[in-house]
């Protein structure tokens, strides 16, 4: 965590910051790891010559191994990246993102229903869950709760991370560059290294409770002010933090209001397809 992560003491202060200082619910029961969780921010400038202590791998992934897992099917794997050469051409193919290169440890989760597949060839049994798009998520889900464990193991121990969702622009290069099997993908990486003091980092406000806390049954009777009293939060946010006057509305408009803000995952079906997955 940054020299500037911890600046909030309170959970008041933790939870003004979470929501922009915009309508922050009253404080609730606490302790360190709800601190932790409510501190979190995307780290995207690393020391990259302090290496991690000895064993923190093993600890991260013993972490993820103890989030819940559909039927304990476990349909996760993750690849850990180290050599700099390979994260290099990985970051290439991920939007060629410096903080990819720079951190000392780059973890790819892997969705993987291949394990399932290995395990009934070798019993002589086919497996016809696999081909089913369920089976998909099911593994996406896995790998999502997995990572997000070894996120907060991180940060609790003063680690800085941050969630690359462009390791899904070019999925089958990817897969060969690690080496996939079929039926295996990489969902997403994480750069996990020390934060650099020296760049500033701060909690970035999340959508109000009221629009994502829905009680009993789903309404949204206030969204269009309340997205608008957001979309302020977040433009006074991306000023401060040398962002230009980014709000959300116009980011969501961008990224996902049109097939190039997919930056070539709009191809998706195919290229899983193609790696082996049924998607039935």
């Amino acid at each position: 965590m940054s020299a500037t992560a911890a600046a909030a003491e309170t959970i008041a202060d933790l939870l003004s910051a979470r929501y922009g200082a915009v309508d922050p619910p009253a404080p609730g029961p606490s302790n360190e790891v709800i601190r932790t969780l409510l501190n979190h921010r995307s780290v995207r400038s690393f020391l990259p010559d302090r290496a991690l202590p000895a064993g923190t791998l093993e600890t991260l992934v013993a972490a993820a191994s103890s989030a819940s897992t559909s039927s304990n099917l476990q349909t996760w794997s993750v690849v850990a990246v180290q050599e700099p050469e390979r994260k290099a051409r990985l970051s290439v193919l991920a939007a060629n993102q410096k903080f990819i290169r720079d951190a000392p440890l780059l973890l790819v989760w892997i969705a993987d229903l291949s394990r399932l597949e290995r395990l009934g060839q070798a019993r002589g049994k086919e497996m016809e869950g696999v081909p089913y798009l369920e089976a998909f998520i099911l593994a996406l889900v896995d790998a999502a709760l997995a990572a997000q464990n070894a996120v907060t193991a991180a940060e609790s121990l003063g680690l800085g991370c941050v969630y690359i969702g462009a390791m899904r622009n070019r999925p089958a290069e990817v897969a060969a560059e690690l080496k996939l099997p079929p039926n295996a993908m990489a969902a997403f990486g994480l750069s996990v290294g020390w934060p650099d003091p020296a760049v500033r980092t701060e909690i970035k406000p999340r959508l109000p409770l009221s629009l994502v806390l829905h009680r009993e049954t789903y309404g949204a009777p206030a969204e269009a002010e309340e997205l608008a009293r957001y979309d302020a939060a977040l433009a006074e946010f991306s000023r401060r933090n040398g962002m230009g006057d980014t709000a959300w509305t116009p980011r969501v408009l961008q990224r996902i209001g049109t097939l190039a803000g997919l930056t070539g995952r709009d191809r998706m079906r195919e290229v899983l397809t193609a790696m082996g997955f049924g998607l039935r």
